[in-house]
């Protein structure tokens, strides 16, 4: 019987076909991997730059391109006849000798460029790799065939211009040493391409079926029609990640808590749900997948169920958010569900404490020192550090400020109500207790989950962390978390460490999602600086690449929200009818009163409008943003004011940065931006 694998553009291919032909090729797919009477058979290719490539006849004038080695088939495209033979006559294929994945390199290409290099380097004294040594480059996986060729490369945009050529791991190590990085940081690009952890066996440079099992991102196999189907029928981010997202995800065993950070359009997501997954098929406990929302995790609900077919495993998955996580514990243990108090009436109660500070700083100095720390006595309160805080406090106001934090306290355990962040302080307590198993297991335990895997980590008060902490046993693979601080939507800053969490932290640092002209101009508005919180210390945006290019961000200009508004409805009425599906557009506004405006506008159209914090763990092909006006971004009402806090504003001015930069980098194709007046100082110039 024949072993077939699927390369990730076979179902891209396959879905671009008439529905008829679709159909035979799927039935003609079906019938080789059973190896049944009419099943089409290998056809070797004259001309082929690779003696093991083959097509096969899946349709009426369609082949599929293979590459066969014994019983192994790598089913690469399904093309009209004369494409498919002049692809397979295009291509060769081979094993890394470093790494032992798979390689494809388009060798009719690279012979008609050769002859450029060559004039080039007999014209130049200057060779871009002369001082890195053969063995050196041997030792990096670089193929024998191609080393005369890099020999001859003289500078760093020859080298760039051969990328679409070449292989991931034959141009990420070489550019890396082109950017001057030492053979250590060549390494660590090439291990960018791994997506399993090492072999521990050699690498046999002969047995193809090998490397293609080591390389999942770019062959599925598939052992029956049942699974072959699945392929051909789920979305591709269910069955093919990039390397660097599918060992995060699918790695054995981490041995502590484990901490992923990455940029807009890295996959932390996605990385977050296959972990989930790969946990679920293990079975060793029940697992809990969380983020920050209710609307989040209905989302994440929704692709879990596509990414895991059979039900039994599913069911090891609860997706939630820490609030109804806290609302459950405290319900069960209280014997009745637990009352919120409003924004409205908690205003009140500060203001009741006449300290002479306002609300919001009573809030936050409650919120951001007393609850994170979870300081419970004045004399706690009063040796405890401020971070963040850039008012300075005497004793005495300190004084004043708990006894103003103990009234509000007080008022709202007489009412029988509590804000979010109690709620969360309150169900760790219990779990810290021994009051039985959330799982109703034999035995009484203390923590609900055997796995916890978080995502947006960034959005997560240290309340919120310690409920979380408290509700997985110390043990391997406890705790995955996924986040991005310069994604940051909520004033929340914490150090995973400060919360009895320590995690061994990857990064990842290619945005699939985002074209290169979207990420530059997104890193430009986030202000590419560093931002603190998940580790110690702060976070850079340095080193975040994208994989392609694109249009650059359209920002649009108008004399007043009138026009603004008829510009948006041109726009989007425009990608409409070049055939973008309404459901694959998104806009975005600030104000609650700017969506209404645009809803209203659009509702014809049927794209989708929201708020910027709407937008959070959203993607869509056309993203608009509107309303990026001095004035509304960032929202006035959102700031603390300089003379009440300084550091409070300066982190007001960064979440509202970040805000705006979460809903930009949405976009996987094209980024309208527009405003009337004067723009937004966030909006890069």
């Amino acid at each position: 019987m024949p072993r077939l694998a699927i390369s990730p553009e076979f179902p891209v291919e396959l879905s671009a076909l008439a529905q008829p032909v679709r159909r035979d090729v799927v039935v003609a797919a079906r019938r080789f991997l059973q190896n049944v009477a009419g099943a089409p058979y290998p056809e070797r290719v004259r001309g082929a730059r690779d003696p093991r490539v083959a097509t096969l006849r899946l349709a009426d004038r369609h082949r599929g391109v293979v590459v066969k080695q014994r019983d192994v088939y790598w089913l690469l495209t399904v093309l009209p006849d004369a494409e498919a033979w002049a692809y397979a006559q295009r291509h060769r294929f081979g094993v890394n000798t470093a790494l032992g994945v798979v390689e494809m390199w388009d060798a009719v290409a690279l012979d008609r460029v050769r002859p450029a290099i060559r004039r080039s380097a007999e014209a130049s004294p200057t060779r871009l790799f002369a001082d890195i040594c053969d063995t050196d480059l041997a030792e990096l996986g670089v193929d024998n065939r191609f080393l005369p060729l890099v020999r001859q490369i003289t500078d760093q945009l020859t080298l760039e211009a051969l990328e679409p050529l070449l292989p991931p791991t034959q141009y990420e190590p070489l550019a890396a040493l082109a950017r001057g990085e030492s053979m250590t940081g060549a390494w660590r690009e090439l291990e960018n391409c791994r997506a399993l952890a090492p072999d521990p066996e050699p690498i046999n440079l002969e047995d193809f079926g090998a490397a293609l099992r080591r390389s999942p991102d770019r062959a599925v196999f598939t052992d029956s029609p049942r699974e072959l189907n699945r392929v051909l029928d789920a979305p591709d981010w269910c069955v093919f990640l990039h390397p660097p997202q599918h060992r995060m995800a699918y790695w054995e065993s981490y041995r502590q808590p484990t901490l992923v950070t990455g940029g807009a359009g890295t996959g932390k997501t996605l990385v977050a749900l296959h972990r989930s997954a790969h946990l679920a098929r293990r079975g060793t406990g029940q697992i809990l997948l969380v983020t920050f929302s209710q609307k989040l995790s209905a989302e994440l609900a929704a692709r879990l169920d596509l990414l895991i077919e059979d039900e039994v495993t599913r069911k090891r998955v609860e997706v939630g958010n820490v609030d109804r996580l806290a609302h459950r514990i405290v319900s069960e243990a209280e014997g009745r569900p637990p009352s919120l108090v409003g924004a409205t009436e908690l205003v009140a109660l500060w203001e009741e404490t006449g300290t002479g500070h306002s609300p919001a700083f009573l809030l936050r100095e409650w919120e951001q020192v007393v609850l994170a720390q979870n300081l419970q006595t004045l004399e706690e309160y009063l040796s405890a550090p401020r971070p963040g805080r850039s008012v300075g406090l005497t004793d005495e106001e300190r004084t004043a400020v708990w006894r103003a934090i103990d009234h509000v306290t007080e008022q709202l355990r007489e009412r029988g109500k509590r804000t979010l962040l109690q709620l969360a302080s309150e169900a760790s307590v219990l779990l810290g207790q021994t009051t039985g198993d959330l799982l109703e297991e034999t035995e009484p335990k203390r923590e609900p989950y055997r796995h916890i895997v978080v995502d947006e980590a960034q959005d997560l008060h240290p309340a919120q962390w310690r409920l979380l902490r408290a509700a997985v046993p110390h043990a391997r693979d406890d705790l995955f978390i996924v986040g991005d601080p310069h994604q940051r939507i909520f004033d929340t800053r914490v150090s995973l460490g400060a919360v009895g969490i320590d995690a061994i932290q990857q990064r990842l640092q290619v945005s699939y999602r985002l074209p290169q002209e979207i990420l530059s101009w997104g890193v430009r508005l986030r202000g590419g600086g560093p931002a603190d919180g998940l580790v110690s210390g702060v976070q850079e945006l340095y080193g975040l690449r994208a994989t392609r290019h694109g249009p650059r961000p359209m920002v649009r200009a108008y004399d007043s929200p009138e026009g603004e508004l008829t510009g948006l409805i041109t726009q989007v009425g425009q990608w409409v009818r070049e055939g973008v599906p309404p459901q694959e557009i998104a806009v975005a506004a600030r104000t609650a009163g700017l969506v209404r405006n645009a809803r209203a506008a659009l509702r014809e159209l049927g794209v989708r409008v929201t708020t910027l914090h709407g937008m959070k763990g959203l993607e869509f092909r056309r993203v608009a943003v509107i309303g990026v006006t001095d004035g509304i971004v960032p929202d006035p009402d959102a700031l603390t004011p300089v003379r009440e806090d300084p550091a409070a504003r300066a982190h007001d001015l960064q979440r509202e940065r970040g805000l705006l930069y979460v809903a930009c980098t949405r976009a996987r194709e094209l980024l309208y931006v527009s405003h009337s007046g004067r723009a937004s100082p966030f909006l890069p110039t």
